[in-house]
């Protein structure tokens, strides 16, 4: 009997099936890198679709302020809107605070209004702003700003979560994490 001749420039008959299956891990890697990538792309698009709040009753609803008054979101129709979710515990909301403080100062003459929601206990948030004072109206909002923030796009729920309403109280924008001067310019353009 004779052996069979193989010659040494061909595979090997087991070589043809691991070469397939190197190309099939391959291609399912690509696949999962390219839709990882879009998801990641998605995911840093400023463009966020011009729907109302996903709140029922948002623009109904009303919050004890720092100062024993009330603030209420119905004040706040008909001109472009900032809303900021931040807690003393939180040091990127504190670090954001003097920055959204001075955008509500030069924009409020041309119509922006801010309205930050503390998800704090209210001793803190006193004591914070005896220290460090805001021009703009402060709303007590508890454990239930998470999930008012939840239902206007922060599906996270971290803080600090900003979004911006324009004049017919659609949502224009939102940021989960600090803002920077950048966002609050480019949101100047939302009117």
């Amino acid at each position: 009997m004779t052996e069979p001749h193989h010659d040494a420039s061909s595979p090997a008959p087991s070589a043809a099936p691991l070469n397939r299956r190197l190309l099939l891990g391959a291609t399912a890697a690509t696949a999962a890198l390219l839709g990882l990538g879009a998801a990641w792309w998605r995911a840093q698009s400023p463009e966020v679709p011009a729907a109302a709040p996903a709140v029922e009753g948002f623009w109904t609803m009303q919050w004890e302020t720092p100062q024993g008054g009330t603030v209420s979101m119905q004040a706040f129709q008909g001109r472009p809107l900032l809303v900021n979710f931040w807690a003393t515990w939180c040091p990127p909301c504190v670090e954001e605070l003097p920055l959204i403080n001075d955008f509500y100062r030069q924009n409020k003459a041309n119509g922006w209004q801010v309205l930050g929601l503390a998800v704090d206990k209210l001793a803190p948030v006193q004591a914070f702003l005896h220290k460090m004072p805001l021009d703009f109206p402060v709303g007590m909002a508890g454990l239930s700003g998470a999930e008012l923030g939840r239902g206007l796009g922060n599906l996270a729920g971290g803080l600090p979560f900003s979004v911006a309403l324009d004049s017919n109280g659609r949502i224009a924008q939102r940021k989960l994490g600090r803002l920077s001067a950048e966002d609050l310019t480019n949101w100047l353009r939302l009117k």
